[in-house]
């Protein structure tokens, strides 16, 4: 009989929330669905670029670390937040995704371990296992708006950490790393030998004029090895073009160790689409356009959601500074799933903050990219969904 690695044996029993919203399909009942976190299915613009019309688009002229000319473009793109980076520390992927397994393969050895933010985007987790690596939380504090705590980082610390990722904002707590947190961070890194995996897919997305923001780790002179990470997928709004990004950072010797190192991994895959490398300087000429359209529609979603809140109302929007979610805090009596599973009953989907291993309340999460129209009409929904399930007091 064959034999299957542990690694892989994943749950795939469907949950109640699954379950009810397959019912609710197979029945053909409506649905608002506020879950929605795919950018090419709410009408925002997207570039009009034929990728093998290229020059070269239809060659193959393998570059392990990626091609020049589309490093140089992501070099350039992290100027808009003040970043001077080169384009020789720059590594292309297919996906922040494969980069993570590349630095786990970097970076731990099997049963290694590597801290990762609670709440947060569960992600890290699937990809340390399939790597053998274990993982270990450290939370982030509502009392702090769930920023980073530096402190609650290195009591995460055992002898076989070899690396914190940090997401920067976080999704879906939409908060930015502030100077004091990085500093603080940096140095615990730097002392206990660890480096920092600083995930920024949603940094080119930040909705105010927040004071003490770090928009990027990339370019700065922090005592510890750093990898800042982003790609196609959220800063042009198309994931299905399948190319992400890595800049290295840090003490010269180690980072220089670093990209020899990636380079052999990525060199054994050469995963990154050739017509998609040659497409990036063009696509990120016109990201503006689409992270301006983005910006709008979520920060005019949050204001509709904000303005719904009736005075008095029991549950509450967490503040947030950028992303792409909201973050409502209700009740913690029915509980979380009961409460979604309510709301999908009355014709509205969001997710349990369990999703995302919300702890010290019930939190629900919600996405703010729908058209203005539809979640003007999801928002009806829910607001009196959860006006029945949680009386004003």
């Amino acid at each position: 009989m064959s034999r299957f690695s542990t690694r892989t044996d994943f749950p795939r029993a469907p949950n109640a929330l699954t379950e009810a919203h397959a019912a609710r399909q197979a029945r053909g009942l409506p649905l608002l669905d506020l879950t929605e976190s795919n950018p090419t299915r709410v009408g925002l613009p997207a570039p009009d670029v034929d990728l093998l019309s290229l020059p070269g688009g239809l060659g193959y002229a393998p570059e392990p670390l990626g091609l020049a000319s589309a490093r140089h473009a992501v070099a350039e793109s992290w100027l808009a937040r003040g970043a001077r980076v080169s384009a020789e520390h720059i590594l292309l992927s297919a996906s922040t995704s494969e980069a993570y397994g590349w630095l786990l393969k970097l970076l731990c050895e099997p049963e290694d371990t590597v801290l990762v933010p609670a709440p947060c985007y569960p992600l890290v987790d699937v990809l340390a296992r399939l790597e053998g690596v274990q993982t270990r939380a450290y939370r982030l504090p509502l009392a702090h708006g769930f920023g980073l705590d530096a402190g609650a980082v290195e009591s995460a610390c055992d002898a076989r950490t070899r690396a914190v990722v940090v997401v920067n904002p976080g999704n879906p707590t939409g908060h930015f790393l502030h100077e004091g947190e990085l500093a603080a961070l940096a140095e615990v890194c730097a002392r206990r030998g660890l480096a920092l995996i600083c995930d920024e897919v949603f940094s080119e997305f930040p909705w105010d004029d927040e004071p003490d923001r770090v928009p990027t780790v990339a370019g700065r002179a922090l005592p510890c090895l750093t990898f800042a990470l982003g790609g196609l997928s959220k800063s042009v709004g198309l994931p299905g073009l399948k190319v992400g990004w890595t800049h290295v950072g840090g003490p010269e010797s180690l980072r220089d160790e670093a990209l020899a190192r990636l380079e052999w991994v990525s060199d054994a895959y050469l995963s990154v689409n050739t017509p998609a490398q040659h497409a990036v300087p063009a696509l990120l000429a016109r990201a503006p356009r689409f992270q301006q359209a983005l910006r709008e529609r979520v920060l005019a979603n949050r204001a509709r959601l904000l303005a719904a809140r009736p005075r008095g109302a029991a549950w509450d929007v967490v503040r947030a500074h950028g992303g792409w979610s909201a973050v409502l805090r209700v009740p913690t009596e029915p509980g979380e799933e009961a409460t979604c599973l309510a709301l999908l009953a009355a014709g509205v989907r969001v997710q349990p903050g369990y999703f995302y291993d919300f702890e010290g309340g019930a939190y629900l999460v919600l996405s703010l990219l729908a058209p203005p129209e539809r979640f003007s009409a999801a928002l009806q929904v829910l607001v009196d969904g959860l006006g029945r399930m949680f009386p004003a007091g």
